[in-house]
């Protein structure tokens, strides 16, 4: 594969096509000059966070949305990516529900990360990143998936003693990774960067 074709390949896998709503907000922000109603919005593919302006008031915190090249049916427009600080009270306080939600919808994804996951570099494994995995939790998962990949998170807890929800593992290092400023990416997409002219 060309370097530009690996990009292109690499771009189609960032772009979101489902999003969950985090906040709704029917008048805008409180400082904005324009009162228009937008959506906050965390995408299902790379936890992209998102503002949009929503085509009608029937939008529920929660809901999944459709946000794709095609014809959607509740977004007109996406507006921004956001940070996580630019989300609000309420966007921030529903992000641990609506990632845990897609981890969920999307089990055997997360499932094939912990069987296929590598070390970063001599030092540290990427499931090492995941908070509460140390190195003996590390060499029980990866003497577990070498006996036999797992199946799903259940089998994960049923074969690995004393692991964590694997749910909740990957749920806080998706949320420090939106935070910003982590050394690795490993389940999100990295921050935009910012560009000083």
């Amino acid at each position: 594969m060309e370097a530009g074709e690996q990009h292109i390949e690499q771009h189609r896998e960032d772009l979101e096509e489902y999003a969950r709503v985090l906040d709704y907000l029917p008048s805008g922000k409180s400082f904005s000059a324009r009162a228009e109603p937008i959506v906050q919005l965390i995408g299902e593919n790379r936890f992209t966070l998102l503002e949009a302006v929503p085509k009608s008031p029937e939008i529920k915190v929660e809901e999944r949305l459709y946000i794709g090249k095609g014809d959607r049916d509740k977004v007109s427009l996406i507006k921004s990516r956001l940070t996580y600080s630019n989300l609000t009270e309420g966007a921030r306080s529903e992000l641990p529900n609506a990632i845990a939600s897609i981890i969920r919808a999307n089990e055997k994804k997360f499932v094939d990360f912990f069987n296929n996951a590598s070390p970063l570099n001599i030092r540290i494994h990427s499931l090492e990143l995941l908070p509460g995995i140390g190195k003996k939790h590390l060499q029980a998962i990866l003497d577990a998936r070498e006996d036999r990949p797992f199946t799903g998170f259940d089998d994960m807890a049923a074969r690995v003693s004393l692991l964590q929800d694997p749910v909740k593992l990957l749920t806080d290092r998706i949320i420090l990774e939106l935070r910003g400023g982590s050394r690795f990416y490993i389940l999100t997409r990295p921050p935009a960067v910012q560009r000083t002219y």
